[in-house]
């Protein structure tokens, strides 16, 4: 079965699946007293993460609970806990909510177990092609696809008569505006010499037909022309009068502060900012209108790089079975629908975005689940984050790069990281 968009009903067989794989243990209602199978994932506020725990373990009749353990918010710290504990043979940890870039890393380390049939078929049906492929390694499956994301262009609908289908675009009516009404017109982007600004550049290497790596090899690739049209780009934004003067230490959540403050009129970002100018800025909102990412040519749509959470299972778990059950109970569709309208986190199941509770939650639903269709991964390596780092080192600050000599110098930077022997 390939992934893709299939009825709702389809859905729901999973009880029947789930005691296919318990036949080890028996579809019973197992000991007196349950193993508790530890969830590790970011500390997600909503509830609705603490909710899927808690009615995958009652779905369970008695065969486990699950408890929480909350990673530190930052990316980087919940990977290097992870790593630190796996590496050590930690059977404590049965469940992992892994972020999509951790995949090649913790699969050819051993410390997840791929996922097996029937489990592994259910898990790709009916989800987002782009989501599974982040789920995906050596043509197996290690992680069930839970939650997903990517960057929209959000923009002033009083002071934008139209979005823009380009960079090029944007930027002349950014500059434009700013004539006419100064600090407003400016665009909101991640700049800073962190994740974010790796996140920029591959969106914008993938739409002018480019790649990090050669997908077959794993080798550089950073082709000249669509890496210097990428690195242009960059540039251009950086010393452009639409630029915030604050680019280079602009995150995700200052770009949002920005925006809801009303000195934005474009900005490049997650779809959590949409409730939270809702909350935050109500009058913001009222003219807060979204785009497709902008293309870099006319003749070519955008691809944006994909974020969110996988479900993979620790390879030292004691309860690898139960932790299999429960992670495709987490990821199934009741629970996808919580985490989409209680926590504002995208389902990977394409039929969700047809449920009206979710279209209610994501009315851009459709232009959400367009880019995710089209959306890019990260490059696909164990040393993922060596080249990330590379890379950011190379491009930081955006109004120092060098559209002519980068290409040479980013790929040279890729090909030591790549010999790079450690994970940390």
């Amino acid at each position: 079965m390939t992934a893709g968009k299939q009825p709702l009903s389809a859905l729901r067989d999973i009880p029947c699946l789930l005691c296919v794989l318990a036949a080890l243990t028996g579809c019973d209602k197992g000991p007196a007293t349950p193993p508790t199978l530890s969830w590790y994932v970011f500390d997600e506020p909503s509830g609705a993460f603490a909710q899927a725990a808690r009615r995958c373990g009652e779905a369970s009749e008695g065969r486990y609970d699950i408890e929480l353990k909350p990673l530190p918010a930052d990316a980087d710290q919940q990977r290097e806990q992870l790593v630190r504990r796996l590496a050590a043979g930690d059977d404590d940890i049965d469940l992992i909510g892994m972020d999509v870039i951790w995949t090649a890393e913790f699969a050819r380390a051993g410390w997840i177990l791929p996922w097996p049939e029937p489990l592994a078929e259910h898990a790709r049906a009916g989800r987002i092609p782009s989501t599974v492929d982040s789920a995906s390694d050596g043509g197996r499956l290690w992680a069930a696809p839970f939650t997903t994301n990517t960057q929209l262009l959000w923009y002033r609908t009083d002071r934008v008569p139209a979005p823009p289908r380009t960079w090029d675009e944007m930027i002349d009516q950014a500059e434009r505006l700013s004539q006419s009404i100064g600090k407003g017109a400016s665009i909101q982007a991640q700049g800073e010499r962190y994740e974010g600004l790796m996140v920029f550049f591959v969106s914008l290497l993938a739409s002018a037909g480019g790649a990090v790596l050669d997908a077959d090899t794993e080798q550089p690739s950073l082709a000249p022309e669509p890496t210097r049209t990428a690195l242009r780009i960059l540039r251009r934004l950086a010393n452009s009068p639409a630029a915030d003067p604050a680019l280079a230490t602009a995150r995700e959540d200052q770009t949002r502060l920005a925006f809801e403050s009303g000195e934005a009129s474009y900005m490049l970002n997650y779809t959590y900012v949409w409730p939270s100018a809702n909350a935050n800025a109500p009058e913001i909102a009222k003219h807060m209108g979204w785009a497709r990412w902008p293309a870099v040519s006319p003749e070519r749509p955008s691809r944006v790089t994909i974020g969110g959470i996988n479900l993979g299972v620790g390879a030292d778990s004691r309860h690898p079975e139960l932790a299999f059950e429960a992670a495709a109970c987490i990821s199934g569709i009741d629970n996808q629908r919580i985490a989409a309208t209680r926590g504002g986190l995208p389902p990977t199941l394409e039929a969700l975005y047809d449920a009206p509770a979710v279209r209610d939650t994501f009315p851009f639903a459709d232009l959400l689940r367009a880019t995710l269709r089209d959306a890019v991964q990260r490059p696909r390596t164990p040393l993922y984050n060596d080249v990330s780092l590379a890379i950011t080192r190379i491009l930081h600050p955006l109004a120092e790069v060098d559209p002519e000599r980068g290409p040479a110098r980013l790929r040279a930077a890729v090909e030591r990281a790549l010999r790079s022997e450690g994970l940390l």
